[in-house]
């Protein structure tokens, strides 16, 4: 075990070292670098997942569940399982416990844990110091103030000039202005470096976390105990071995003075005190958390500086001097070998999936320039800069998945997607919540994947895609595809460990079912075939250690109770959703492990749903492949595939699906539902296909908006310039955005849109992603905080009108929108192709004239009363 002494060193034992010896020594890496694109692979996504491993059985399923070191769940304790956290529950333990955190007992003190010195009166102040007086900033400050000076004597000079000129024909005329003399230029100069100085004081005071005081922290773990205790009444779930290795990686880390570079989930403002409560609670050293000021307010944005939080300005503004303060600061950080934790993500998932890492792109041209910094990507950055130039040796890279049972920003989320303006942050707001610290929201489960060596990590990359040049420009790009490649890498180890939660096999259920509602038999039934499956796919479940399923799923029902409602006085219960755009958030959070299947049977669906004979409802293999790689390829921003081209993937994807008896290859090649499936009801394939229906009705609407770029009849401009050039209808995109939304949901009431979540702004947003990577949408970007970004349709994708007016359903626009539509759940309201197609272009006629959008809320929900008869859905 390592432990501070109060000299502030750190003191290992012999088991860190079985951890392999960094690449450091045997391989050298230079700040320059280029990196070429893999040969010979064409990935869906670029990605890392753990592999499948299968074994078939005579069962009517045909696979039995495969628990190996990676997906057992055995071994996991809940760090909260004695702890107090209502005292009119159990009034002696609370007293007990607080009466055990204001002596510091045991694991509270804090006094021996695992890393770098921290806590002790003046150590913000040490790294304030030194932020001011290292090289870089110092130099700044001075070049900066140079600059400025220079100016200031030009303008006085050419004062004095153009006083002189304009009074040339007077006798004795004395210039009111007078060219700055040597010793005011040196004075000016001295009183520019101060001022310049005392800016960059303030910001590293604003910037720097204020880790002072043990006393702080044990009163800080104190109040969060209770918080999470009573928030999460089911207690905090660590995985034993995970952390054992954690542990061991932090002791080598120790010795070494390495940094572990913490990088989680991001699903909810809890995340931050989770992982902190944890590294308390199991002895390792706090992390410096890279945070938006957007945190930090009166009162709570002190006690999170405090307990580790750094706060970065979400614009800089064309700021050298603070964007030198923060490399400087991360650096220091690195240097000292303190731990450091960002999110990937860059922000919250408002869905409930991973989102697509924001790192890679124009990352490194962020530190310079007007737009919002996402945080993940600076600080990525930085760490990547500060190990390519050898001012730092190395650090590990710790992968963490954290998951709710109930999160409880989900319906701020659910606004947030539907438009409506965010509310200003307010952490301490949650906290305090008198109402959700009465609520019971079940349980949280974390773990860690194995941590790794970036420096060995780049070091692959960098001989993996091989280094072809040193030139600046392609410099850039190769640093990165390399963050790029660690961001997608760090996500798929986040899946690969990520436990699948009560609440997202109860939720998952709920909405991949066909009816209205299901009995509790039933949901019991199809709950157990979904562990099943997640646990043959390698994933893992939550462990209730031998507990009846029944209830496992009654005590999700019971945090899930305001969004899945009961209807008794039946021949049994009969569950049933009034919150199916809340409820999504939990499905959402298994949809990785079933995605390559979902693909592939919602293409299956292009032929299924055209009905008859068994013959007509097959698809040969390459048709399906075509279509597969299609919409894999429309999708990609959205999920992390499985390493390797699209074609490996459908073959692993089909001989999955025909061992569990979904699907039938018939001897020609012909993939068609097998005759188990069609006896059962198709009940798991469409649990495929409800997966993923939400998803693409979301990029259909998104291609059928582009319809309300096109000009109205008001409107219309020459499609050419007088020089030839096309003339562009460019509309605001916070404008198109919202113009979107009320066009997807006047769709959904109308019945040409199946789910109402299909209109959130999150997934809108990719969809428009991807139809700008085709270069069907053209965006304008903003260059700097005065201009709005604007977007218009390429010119070569506008559709004719005919004779009356009227928009045209030819050309390549509507082939694309007609395409994506095939993929789509048949529905009453849209089997009419001529109708449905007249109907969507007059809306978007209609939305493309409007002035403002117009606000359309939620559904309402069905009636949470029991009683007799069907509830009103």
């Amino acid at each position: 075990m390592a432990s501070n002494n109060n000299n502030g060193s750190i003191s290992t034992n012999n088991t860190a070292n079985s951890i392999g010896k960094s690449g450091i020594e045997q391989h050298s890496t230079t700040a320059s670098l280029e990196l070429k694109p893999l040969k010979n692979i064409i990935p869906i996504v670029p990605a890392q997942q753990v592999e499948t491993t299968l074994q078939t059985s005579d069962s009517s399923t045909g696979l039995i569940p495969v628990l190996g070191p990676d997906n057992d769940e055995s071994g996991v304790e809940n760090l909260t399982k004695k702890h107090a956290g209502r005292i009119r529950e159990d009034p002696v333990g609370f007293v007990v416990q607080t009466a055990a955190f204001y002596q510091g007992t045991g694991w509270r003190s804090y006094s021996t844990y695992v890393g770098t010195r921290i806590l002790y009166e003046g150590f913000s102040d040490t790294f304030k110091t030194k932020i001011l007086a290292s090289s870089k900033v110092t130099e700044l400050i001075k070049n900066m103030a140079a600059k400025q000076l220079e100016v200031l004597v030009k303008q006085r000079q050419d004062t004095y000039n153009a006083e002189i000129a304009a009074n040339s024909g007077k006798k004795n005329y004395k210039p009111k202005t007078r060219p700055m003399r040597s010793e005011e230029i040196e004075a000016r100069r001295k009183t520019l470096v101060d001022e310049l100085t005392a800016v960059a004081k303030t910001n590293i005071d604003k910037l720097v976390a204020d880790m002072n005081s043990m006393k702080f922290i044990r009163f800080f773990a104190f109040l969060i105990n209770n918080i999470l205790v009573r928030m999460y009444h089911q207690g905090i779930h660590i995985k034993e071995s995970e952390f054992l290795e954690l542990r061991r990686v932090a002791e080598y880390c120790a010795e070494k003075k390495y940094s572990m570079i913490i990088l989680p989930c991001h699903k909810s403002h809890i995340d931050y005190l989770v992982i902190s409560y944890i590294f308390f609670r199991m002895g390792l050293a706090l992390p410096h958390i890279a945070a938006g000021d957007n945190l930090d307010m009166p009162i709570v944005g002190n006690a999170l500086k405090g307990a580790g939080a750094f706060f970065i300005r979400r614009t800089w503004a064309d700021d050298p001097l603070y964007s030198s303060i923060v490399l400087e600061y991360v650096q220091e950080l690195l240097e000292g070998g303190f731990n450091i934790e960002c999110f990937i993500e860059g922000t919250r998932s408002r869905t409930g999936k991973l989102l697509p890492p924001k790192l890679g792109g124009k990352c490194q041209l962020l530190l310079h320039t007007n737009y919002p910094i996402l945080l993940a990507a600076a600080s990525a950055f930085i760490i990547m800069e500060a190990l390519l130039s050898d001012r730092v040796k190395d650090c590990y890279i710790v992968p963490i998945s954290i998951g709710y049972d109930k999160v409880i920003e989900t319906e701020t989320y659910i606004n947030e997607l539907l438009g409506i303006p965010k509310e200003k942050e307010s952490l301490w707001g949650l906290l305090t919540n008198s109402r959700l610290l009465q609520l019971k929201m079940g349980r949280i489960d974390v773990r860690f994947a194995k941590p790794y060596s970036l420096r060995d990590f780049m070091n692959h990359e960098i001989q993996r895609r091989e280094i072809i040049n040193k030139r600046e420009d392609t410099d850039k790009e190769a640093k990165s595809q390399l963050l790029k490649a660690l961001g997608y890498k760090v996500l798929a180890d986040i899946n690969s460990v990520s436990v699948v939660m009560p609440t997202a096999l109860v939720g998952t259920v709920i909405l991949t079912l066909r009816g209205r509602g299901v009995g509790r038999s039933e949901l019991i039934r199809r709950v157990d075939w979904l562990k099943r499956e997640i646990l043959s796919k390698g994933g893992r479940v939550a462990n209730f250690s031998g507990m009846e399923t029944g209830e496992v799923v009654d005590r999700a029902l019971g945090v899930l109770k305001d969004l899945v409602a009961v209807q008794k006085n039946l021949i049994e219960p009969v569950f049933y959703a009034v919150k199916r755009f809340e409820l999504s958030f939990y499905r959402n959070q298994l949809i990785h492990l079933f995605v390559h299947e979902a693909i592939v049977a919602i293409t299956m669906y292009t032929r299924i749903k055209i009905g008859g004979a068994k013959s007509t409802q097959r698809i040969s293999y390459t048709e399906l492949l075509n279509e597969v790689t299609f919409l894999s390829r429309l999708l990609k921003t959205e999920f992390i595939y499985n390493p390797g081209d699209i074609e490996s993937n459908l073959e692993h994807t089909l001989s999955y699906m025909q061992k569990s008896n979904v699907i039938d290859i018939d001897s020609e090649g012909y993939i068609g539902l097998s005759d188990v499936e069609r006896g059962i009801g198709r009940e798991n394939y469409d649990y495929y296909c409800f997966l993923l229906w939400p998803f693409v009705e979301t990029y259909w609407l998104a291609a059928v908006s582009l319809y309300t770029l096109i000009p109205t009849t008001k409107e219309l401009i020459p499609p050419v310039d007088i020089n030839g050039e096309p003339q562009l209808h460019w509309v605001e995109e916070r404008v198109y955005m919202e113009k979107t939304q009320m066009f997807g949901k006047t769709l959904y009431y109308q019945g040409d849109l199946s789910y109402f979540e299909s209109v959130n702004m999150e997934t809108l947003k990719n969809g428009f992603n991807r139809l700008s990577d085709y270069g069907i949408l053209m965006v304008k970007k903003a260059t700097s905080s005065k201009e709005k970004t604007k977007v218009a349709l390429h010119p070569d994708f506008m559709p004719s009108r005919g004779a009356d007016g009227r928009l045209s359903t030819d050309g390549t626009l509507w082939d694309m929108v007609e395409h994506i539509s095939t993929f789509r759940r048949e529905g009453k309201n849209r089997r009419d192709n001529a109708t449905v197609s007249s109907r969507v272009l007059r809306f978007a006629e209609i939305v493309a004239n409007a002035p403002t959008p117009v606000k359309v809320s939620l559904p309402s929900p069905a009636s949470k009363k029991s009683g007799n008869g069907a509830p009103k859905l």
